[in-house]
């Protein structure tokens, strides 16, 4: 079967919610995969940062084929003996007392608000139901449709309301407009610390720091999303280490489970997650012996292989070549470690589709912005081959 026999099938039978690059991949292995057709690709995505340590990785793949030959799932119903280890080490790796173990980004979102919620009206004393969070213009936090009902995008709200009440948006990098908007009733301030949906946008120097600042003599709680920006892809463990902020709470996922499972989590001290009793919140997957064990392996992948340092060190190589490029397209290139984003004067999906031919895949954002985010385990001879293909294909007319 060739690639237009799958695409045919996926647009005949599946809703068309996504629009993507047609090129139908059957395997993987590191930054490389290969299409039913037997061409190869270099992954510059990771599956929107999902496949930090590369695809197919051996030894996370060991600890995911080891425990589905003991057990996959239990339910919370009952313990495994994967869970309390797992969230021990990821508690002592960032640096937290407690997490709470959920399944996809979007999951791991909700979670936060909701102990956001319990501790504004456990802690704070706000008046019931009365509850506001602070969130960002250009946020993409997930597609719930509590996420989406506090999104700045038109298409990302259109048709799926009413939206749940509660959400006050302020222009992202905005400490003043941040501040002014913080009322009796203010419980957190939601952000990204990168904005990767809205086209790897960078807050201005200093901003995460001021936000954390406001938010401590305020008292509402500095709440992280670090989804894409966590766990190494912009050459610290979490982006916010950057500017030196310890988040009230962070949410994490993606990399969390190494390209083989969805796991998410969200971390915090036990006067913020020590709230939530039994019933208050649940996940029949969320913390199962599957994604907890693969979620300990891709953690120990991370730190074992120094990816994040890479990140770093590769993440500053490959934007400096990007820099460099003179062509007439290129507004600007930023980014942290291996989170980049190039935009462009004009619509960037015909420069993707150009890069897919030339045998290297990316994907646009916000119609105009190239992110070239791939695998920590990039070596600097591969991101020599990619310039080669990006350079020619940026400086075309």
């Amino acid at each position: 079967m060739n690639s237009q026999y799958y695409i045919d099938l996926a647009n005949k039978y599946s809703a068309h919610n996504y629009h993507p690059l047609d090129v139908v991949i059957e395997r993987g292995k590191g930054v490389w995969v290969y299409d039913v057709d037997g061409k190869k690709y270099l992954d510059c995505l990771a599956a929107y940062s999902a496949v930090n340590q590369g695809h197919g990785h051996p030894a996370i793949m060991a600890a995911a084929v080891a425990q589905m030959e003991r057990i996959p799932l239990t339910s919370r119903a009952f313990r495994n003996d994967q869970m309390g280890p797992f969230l021990q080490e990821l508690c002592e790796l960032t640096g937290y007392e407690m997490a709470l173990p959920m399944n996809t980004g979007a999951e791991a979102v909700e979670t936060a608000v909701k102990a956001a919620r319990k501790w504004g009206y456990k802690v704070k004393k706000v008046a019931r139901d009365q509850a506001e969070i602070i969130v960002c213009d250009g946020n993409f936090h997930g597609r719930t449709t509590t996420i989406v009902g506090f999104s700045s995008e038109a298409q990302y709200r259109e048709d799926f309301g009413p939206f749940t009440p509660g959400f006050i948006s302020v222009p992202y990098g905005d400490a003043a407009a941040l501040e002014a908007a913080i009322t009796p009733n203010t419980v957190a301030f939601l952000f990204e610390p990168i904005q990767g949906e809205g086209g790897v946008v960078l807050p201005p120097d200093g901003f995460l720091q001021a936000a954390h600042a406001i938010c401590q003599r305020h008292n509402v709680l500095f709440v992280a999303d670090e989804i894409q920006t966590g766990l190494g892809r912009t050459g610290k463990l979490f982006a916010c280490d950057h500017e030196g902020v310890r988040p009230d709470m962070v949410i994490i996922g993606k990399a969390l489970g190494g390209g083989f499972y969805p796991v998410s989590a969200v971390l915090s001290d036990q006067p913020v997650l020590g709230l939530f009793r039994p019933g208050d919140h649940g996940s029949t997957f969320g913390g199962n012996p599957l994604g907890a064990a693969v979620a300990r392996a891709a953690l120990k992948v991370l730190v074992d292989e120094e990816l994040i340092g890479r990140s770093a060190e590769l993440g500053e190589y490959f934007k400096g070549r990007l820099q460099r490029i003179e062509s007439p397209h290129i507004k600007e290139v930023r980014g942290r470690g291996l989170f980049i984003g190039v935009e462009l004067q004009v619509p960037a999906r015909h420069f993707c589709e150009a890069l897919r031919d030339r045998g290297m895949l990316c994907k646009e954002t916000h119609e105009k912005v190239i992110r070239f985010a791939p695998p920590l385990v990039i070596t600097k001879e591969e991101i020599d081959w990619a310039m080669s293909q990006i350079e020619p294909v940026l400086m075309a007319a």
